[in-house]
């Protein structure tokens, strides 16, 4: 349909994703430990919806064959409670570049193998003191492929979340990375492998 039929009709057309995006990470790895303490664990997944076939498996098998080689990253898959497979990855937790570069060949791979549209989000996980008891915390920048936005993840433990936490997270990170405006799409990841 043409764009200017859209703009008449007063239809949005949804944001494309921008898996380079995710190389806004290491920068913005540094400015969340300056300004908050909050390190890289090292540990990032993609989320996707599994499909049964072949052509799914293969594409999984390939994937861990591109990011297998010599020196690459431990690799597990994790298949959750809602249905959702993760491929949890980890690097060194000084090097974010490598990990967001594993993130991104994970998402390409599963984008140009047609699964596009089973690709959920990628996160990345980091740890941190901040109560008054030195109690550790994570939190997880969470990188929504059908948005191409991002936003902060802190789970408080059970089904609990620190939203002023997040609101911290993003006021530090907003001139970093394009953070999600609608916060309804900050969905909670419960339970997320590798956070």
């Amino acid at each position: 349909m043409p764009r200017w039929l859209d703009i008449l009709l007063g239809r949005s057309r949804p944001a494309k994703p921008d898996l380079d995006a995710l190389f806004a990470l290491p920068s913005a790895a540094v400015t969340l430990r300056a300004a908050t303490g909050f390190a890289p664990t090292g540990t990032g997944s993609v989320c996707f919806r599994a499909v049964e076939g072949g052509a799914f498996a293969t594409v999984e098998q390939d994937i861990r064959a591109l990011l297998g080689v010599a020196g690459g990253p431990a690799i597990e898959r994790v298949d959750d409670s809602y249905g959702y497979t993760w491929l949890v990855i980890r690097r060194a937790a000084d090097d974010v570049s490598a990990l967001v570069t594993d993130l991104h060949a994970a998402n390409s791979s599963l984008e140009q193998a047609g699964f596009g549209p089973s690709l959920l989000c990628s996160l990345v996980a980091f740890t941190g003191t901040t109560d008054r008891y030195g109690a550790d915390r994570h939190v997880a920048l969470v990188y929504l492929y059908k948005q191409g936005t991002f936003y902060p993840f802190a789970p408080l433990g059970g089904q609990r979340r620190d939203n002023v936490l997040e609101l911290q997270l993003r006021g530090v990170l907003a001139d970093e990375l394009p953070i999600e405006p609608d916060l309804s799409r900050w969905f909670p990841l419960w339970g997320a492998p590798g956070l």
